[in-house]
């Protein structure tokens, strides 16, 4: 069982920038891909950004393309999400959820354990 907590979220003006991280009860590089997922109020929940266990692999949603970054440190056992130029329309709950393997899926069915979330407000 891996447990994930989720922190970083917060009220920000539009332009800004968040980091969030979450933090893993098992250690990250123990054959887990990672994911951050964001679900906005009447919406369906929706991928973010990944990233492969090793750490060399990367994926993310067209909109958040040139803004966020994911990365991972494995000593740590967390993951961030490094959010800049931050718009109105980011502004949801943001997930991070695990799956077992080294690869990432952009569908959220395919992860195995998630966070609770961490609301992001983006004032315009």
């Amino acid at each position: 069982q891996v447990q994930l907590v989720e922190s970083g979220g917060g009220l920000v003006q539009a332009g800004g920038s968040l980091r969030l991280s979450c933090v893993a009860s098992a250690r990250t590089d123990n054959s887990f891909a990672m994911g951050w997922f964001r679900q906005a109020a009447g919406k369906e929940r929706e991928f973010v950004a990944a990233i492969s266990w090793s750490g060399l692999s990367t994926k993310y949603t067209d909109s958040v393309k040139g803004r966020f970054t994911i990365s991972k440190h494995n000593a740590l056992n967390t993951v961030y999400l490094q959010m800049n130029s931050l718009k109105p329309e980011d502004t949801a709950v943001y997930y991070c959820a695990a799956k077992s393997g080294p690869y990432y899926y952009i569908e959220a069915k395919s992860y195995d354990y998630w966070g609770q979330g961490t609301q992001v407000t983006v004032s315009s």
